[in-house]
């Protein structure tokens, strides 16, 4: 009978374990995007939601802004060929930023420079960072 008892604690007590790393920490399943400053030389970009053949880019960092704005570091190619557009998804814990690059409007039949450049790019918040972490978006 004690034999019982010890196997259904053993049970009981794995099974408490499960639970606790079932519900987790509060941390984001994707990595947090490092917090650096504004790139020496970079170009600023403002948000184009019209880009043509958009695609993800891979954002290499953000900077501060002000409490309720953030500035986006990445590469992609000049300014005068190619825009970019991102969008913002927050949660308490979380602002979680997805940015696409692509080919202006206005320069899709006409010849571009393949020149990369570092750029930024700033983007609102509806709520202010705090100290809430900072994740790229697929």
């Amino acid at each position: 009978m004690r034999s019982v008892v010890r196997a259904c604690r053993g049970i009981t007590v794995l099974a408490m374990c499960l639970l606790i790393a079932a519900c987790g920490s509060s941390t984001p399943d994707v990595p947090a995007l490092p917090e650096e400053p504004v790139p020496a030389g970079a170009t600023a970009f403002s948000p184009r939601p019209d880009i043509v053949d958009a695609h993800p880019l891979t954002i290499l960092s953000w900077s501060r802004v002000s409490d309720d704005r953030i500035a986006l570091h990445f590469e992609t190619g000049t300014p005068e060929c190619f825009g970019v557009d991102a969008t913002v998804t927050e949660t308490d814990d979380t602002v979680t930023v997805t940015l696409l690059g692509g080919t202006l409007p206005e320069m899709q039949d006409r010849m571009c420079i393949m020149v990369a450049v570092v750029g930024t790019l700033e983007v609102p918040l509806q709520s202010p960072l705090g100290d809430r972490v900072v994740t790229a978006g697929a």
